[in-house]
Parts: structure tokens; C-alpha cells; sequence
């Protein structure tokens, strides 16, 4: 059966590795009626905003969406596309697969809260005396239930992967009252997967140290939204940086898979940039709507490429460009 879903090409080098990514799913044999749409800066030339109205109804209708990297911006009083469409459908996990890359036996899966912490906006200046920025002030904002639905989405992450623990990575001996609650809430949630999946927790600085260390004891890590942003791009580390980094971004009524970095468009139209992390988060996409063969069969496609055939990116110590990169992948599978 045909599924429908939302593509948002985006800007920069997001066209060219949508549309390698899009050669390898044709290659993979799946079948989905993608709806074009648009957002960042090719939006503004379009519709003459970055998150135009289309876009958010296709999203809406279809409830699932790969997403290139889009550009908020500078001035004009726009805020990020990419927070704006987290907000706007409430899509409270992101997760962050990490597998092996520069360390044997490593194969972890961050999930942060997407949608609460210190990322809520509240964020501000006071004037005092003759200086209009002489204070600076951030709340964080943490619920029950925010809590309780993240903790809760990690374990089930853990057992429908079969997954074998979720550390819960927090700040409680410092930020008694939003950490605290955090950490107060996945202990109840733990404790009723007793016997099914094992769970620890690590105070963050802690957690960022032993990521380092020894990655390879961690399985789910699960953790507030500043944390999860900061630890996530410190794994991706660990397989070679954001080129090979995918990203979910999962609520009740939508999902949107991205590669996480940025546009960058130093490099844009000269066909040199990597799509392995757009293919990864297309990977992503196909085991969310139950293609898990196909979404295994082009993990391990971009993973023979990359390592067997030694076909790579610039990035990646090669010469290959975006669409020979893609072919080679095409070929595997």
C-alpha cells in the first residue's frame, strides 16, 4: 500500500541530499506519494514566510515527514522553523540513534524531551540603572505529565527494539525542583518495567564524561531538552559527527525525520555534501509506519558502502560526490 507523506527539501545542501535520498528509497522499492512543500528560506522566496500555511496542512494530513535542513532567518523577528514545528505538533521525543562508528560495541539511542526545560522561550533581558541588558533571565518549565509521557516513550522505544536499559540522565542534586521531578517521574515509570528493561540514572556531567569514556555501557539514554541537545551532538561524535547523525521527531498525531545538521551553505550546489544522515532519517521514517525490513536493508546498504565498497564523501576521508555516493547505495540494495 501507498503511504503519503510531506517533503520539506529545505535549503543550502538539503535539496541534493533530499533528492539522493530519494533515488535510494526508489531503489529500495517503497512506495510513498510524497507531497512537496515547503520551509526556511526557500519559503520566504515563495510564500514569504519560512513556515508557510501549505506546509503545516500537508503535515497535518499526512501526519509524517522527511525534512531537509532549513535556514531560519537572521532578524525580521522569525523564530526556528525547526522549534516552530515541534511546538506545533507537539512532537515531544526527538530521538537520536548513535551506532558503532569510531568504537567497537557501541549501539545507543538518545531520546530527549522535545517540548519543555529551558527551551520553552522564556528567556529574557531587565534593565537596571543605564544598562537595558544588565540582567539576564531563563526559566525552566517541567510537567508531570511532560515527564511522565518522555519516560515512558524511551522504555517503550527500549522494548519494541529490544532494547536491554534507559539511563536517565539529569541534574537533581542541583535543580532540585525540574530536575528533580524528572528524575522522581522515571523512577516511578522505571519500576514498572522491572524485569523487562534495566534502568540506572547518571547525573548529566557524569553522563557527558562516561559518553566519552566507555559509550559502549549505554543502551537508551533518556533526558531533559538542554541535556539531550547537548549529549546528542557530543554522541554523534563518536561515529564521525553530524554527517552520520539522523533525527525523529515523534508526537501523537505527526512524525518528522531529519538529518540534524545544519543547511551549510558554504557548500550548497557543488554536489560534495553527505546524505548518509537524510538516508539514515528516511531509515528512521521506515520503521515508524512498520517497514522495518526496509529500513534495516538501507541501514546495512549505507553501512557497506561506507565501510566495504569505500565509497565516501568528502567528509568522510573520499572523493565520491552527493550523487555517486548515492548511486553506490542504490547498487547495494
Amino acid at each position: 500500500m501507498t503511504r503519503e507523506a510531506t517533503l520539506i527539501a529545505g535549503d543550502g545542501i538539503g535539496p541534493e541530499i533530499t533528492q539522493a535520498t530519494l533515488h535510494v528509497l526508489d531503489a529500495l522499492g517503497v512506495q510513498i506519494a510524497w507531497d512537496e512543500e515547503y520551509g526556511g528560506m526557500s519559503a520566504i522566496d515563495k510564500a514569504g514566510t519560512p513556515l508557510p500555511n501549505a506546509t503545516l496542512d500537508s503535515i497535518r494530513r499526512t501526519g509524517l515527514a522527511l525534512k531537509g535542513p532549513l535556514t531560519t532567518p537572521i532578524g525580521g523577528g522569525y523564530r526556528s522553523v525547526t522549534v516552530a514545528l515541534r511546538q506545533e505538533f507537539e512532537l515531544y521525543a526527538n530521538v537520536r540513534p548513535v551506532p558503532g562508528g569510531r568504537y567497537q560495541n557501541v549501539d545507543l539511542v538518545i531520546v530527549r524531551e522535545n517540548t519543555e526545560g529551558l527551551y520553552v522561550g522564556m528567556d529574557r533581558t531587565f534593565k537596571v540603572g543605564g544598562d537595558p541588558k544588565a540582567l539576564a533571565q531563563a526559566t525552566s518549565v517541567m510537567t508531570r505529565d511532560g515527564c511522565r509521557r518522555i519516560v515512558r516513550y524511551a522504555f517503550e522505544y527500549a522494548k519494541r527494539h529490544g532494547r536491554k536499559k534507559v539511563t536517565v540522565v539529569h541534574k537533581a542534586n542541583i535543580l532540585k525542583a525540574t530536575s528533580g521531578l524528572f528524575l522522581e517521574t522515571a523512577q516511578m515509570i522505571a519500576r514498572e518495567y522491572g524485569g523487562q528493561i534495566a534502568s540506572d540514572d547518571k547525573i548529566v556531567d557524569n553522563a557527558a564524561m562516561q559518553l566519552v569514556i566507555n559509550p559502549a555501557q549505554f543502551d537508551v539514554i533518556v533526558t531533559t531538552n538542554l541535556f539531550g541537545d547537548i549529549l546528542s551532538d557530543e554522541a554523534s561524535g563518536l561515529v564521525g559527527g553530524l554527517g552520520l547523525a539522523p533525527g525523529a521527531n515523534i508526537g501523537e498525531g505527526a512524525a518528522i525525520f531529519e538529518a540534524v545538521h545544519g543547511s551549510a551553505p558554504d557548500i550548497a550546489g557543488q554536489g560534495i555534501a553527505n546524505p548518509s544522515a537524510q538516508m539514515l532519517a528516511a531509515a528512521m521514517m521506515l520503521d515508524h509506519i512498520g517497514e522495518l525490513e526496509a529500513g534495516n536493508r538501507l541501514r546495512r546498504a549505507l553501512e557497506t558502502v561506507i565501510v566495504k565498497d569505500n565509497v565516501r564523501t568528502k567528509d568522510l576521508g573520499g572523493s565520491a560526490s552527493t550523487s555517486e555516493f548515492a548511486r553506490a547505495v542504490a547498487r547495494r540494495l
